[in-house]
């Protein structure tokens, strides 16, 4: 039997957040507060969210839009900006433009809690994979570095 998925207002959102000890902050500069994003933070961790601007009653009876939406997905707070995560093959690393640090498995336990929390708050389905642990926002493998295909004409003069 499935689950039924419940679809809270992005105020009611915001509201069992705070409820429930997340730092939630608007953020400056967005012209209209009430609508505007919103960031979301726990365990040195943080997000930005947003309400759906195509959300409305009938893409909430066909499933298709969720109210809320990620501007900025769950990541380690560096130097006050959220990181990505990156895998570069043998290590991971959280990078921001500016900064970039070796990934620790309390921050990468801690992007993963806090992760999972907010998606539960939000309302969105747990997927296998995320809940194995923490997902990487990109890869970067070193040895796929300058292995493209060489030229045809390279190809064929070489046999």
């Amino acid at each position: 039997m499935r689950t039924k998925i419940v679809f809270r207002s992005f105020e009611q959102v915001l509201q069992i957040l705070r409820d429930n000890q997340f730092d939630v902050r608007n953020l400056p500069g967005v012209a209209n507060q009430s609508a505007g994003q919103v960031a979301v933070g726990r365990y040195g961790a943080a997000a930005i969210l947003a309400p759906n601007p195509k959300y409305s009653a009938k893409t909430a009876a066909d499933g298709e839009q969720h109210p809320v939406i990620w501007i900025t997905p769950p990541g380690w707070l560096l130097r006050g900006q959220i990181s990505r995560l990156v895998d570069h093959g043998n290590q991971k690393l959280f990078e921001t433009p500016t900064a970039r640090i070796a990934a620790t498995a309390d921050a990468l336990t801690s992007v993963h809690r806090f992760s999972e929390e907010l998606r539960e708050v939000i309302g969105e389905p747990s997927l296998y994979n995320e809940s194995l642990g923490t997902v990487s926002n990109s890869y970067m493998y070193d040895r796929l570095k300058g292995r493209e295909a060489p030229p045809a004409s390279d190809a064929a003069s070489s046999h």
